[in-house]
């Protein structure tokens, strides 16, 4: 198990420095950075002197170096826009990117598992082909879509909730069922279909020769060979939420770190993008360690 722990923790740090790089030779690859970085209307002087203090007449691999080492220190450079820390800004929008994640994650999740435990046991039947139709419609709706109906049915007919921001519970109720609908679809059809795999294997069959209750052979039986996939989804899921959710964010003016992303992109502020890339890139490498253990809990031969 160790050997396993530790080869996956190997993984991820090889994929952060990899992605650190990409982030990093990005800048360049789009041109004169101290040109893109600048206003349109500097002079060359004005860029010139910006370049030397920014360090971009450097050779590329000292800037590399330099930027490995600001990084691991948790120095991502100053955010040209609010002339603040790179770092500090991101830190500031985590808690309202994490609060709309697990609520979108947990109405998800309940619902999603809900309904495709409820498929798979009763498969076939009139409710089975319902909960699939609902399930393959909110995979199909566009995320964009499904917000702003939500905003001109709730807000501007019924005006039962507010159109955005953030502080109370009204106002995070849209945004996380804009986030999660594509999110419990996804869970309501993987949950069934394997949760049918596994109602039709031969321990499955033996459990039922034993006499053991439909209820008992689902829920300590076959439900936890069914949950691997599910794990998968979840973590993939949300490590992207925490990432950043752009589209929601931005329709629902949620001031978290999909939009401070869009925002700093258009406003050429590379240190602040630089920053939110490497932490969601982080937040993808620790969500699949943990997936990778939680393979490792479930299914004890994964350890191989």
């Amino acid at each position: 198990m160790a050997a396993y722990i530790l080869s996956r923790a190997l993984q991820g740090i090889l994929v952060m420095f990899g992605v650190s790089a990409i982030v990093f030779f990005s800048l360049f690859l789009t041109g004169d950075p101290a040109a893109l970085m600048m206003s349109p209307d500097a002079s060359r002087a004005e860029i010139d002197a910006f370049r030397v203090a920014m360090g971009f007449n450097d050779p590329i691999w000292v800037q590399y170096l330099r930027f490995l080492g600001q990084a691991f220190s948790g120095d991502f450079g100053q955010s040209l826009r609010y002339h603040r820390p790179a770092l500090g800004l991101l830190l500031e929008r985590i808690p309202a990117t994490a609060l709309l994640a697990f609520a979108a994650l947990l109405w998800g999740s309940l619902f999603g598992f809900g309904l495709g435990v409820v498929a798979a046991l009763r498969k076939n039947s009139a409710l089975d082909f319902t909960i699939r139709v609902v399930s393959l419609l909110g995979q199909a709706i566009p995320v964009f879509w499904l917000a702003l109906l939500l905003i001109i049915v709730f807000s501007l007919n019924l005006r039962w909730l507010p159109t955005g921001g953030i502080g109370t519970v009204q106002q995070l109720i849209m945004p996380s069922v804009a986030l999660g609908a594509y999110y419990m679809s996804a869970i309501t059809r993987i949950v069934r279909a394997s949760l049918i795999e596994a109602l039709g294997q031969d321990y499955v069959r033996t459990a039922r020769a034993k006499g053991l209750s439909e209820w008992r052979i689902t829920v300590r039986h076959a439900l936890r060979n069914a949950l691997i996939p599910v794990v998968t989804v979840q973590g993939m899921y949300f490590a992207s939420l925490l990432g950043g959710a752009l589209i929601t964010e931005i329709v629902f003016a949620w001031p978290g770190i999909g939009r401070l992303a869009v925002e700093a992109i258009q406003n050429r502020d590379f240190a602040v993008v630089q920053a939110t890339v490497l932490f969601a890139a982080a937040v993808f490498v620790v969500v699949n360690f943990l997936v990778d253990m939680a393979y490792a809990w479930l299914n004890p031969r994964i350890r191989l």
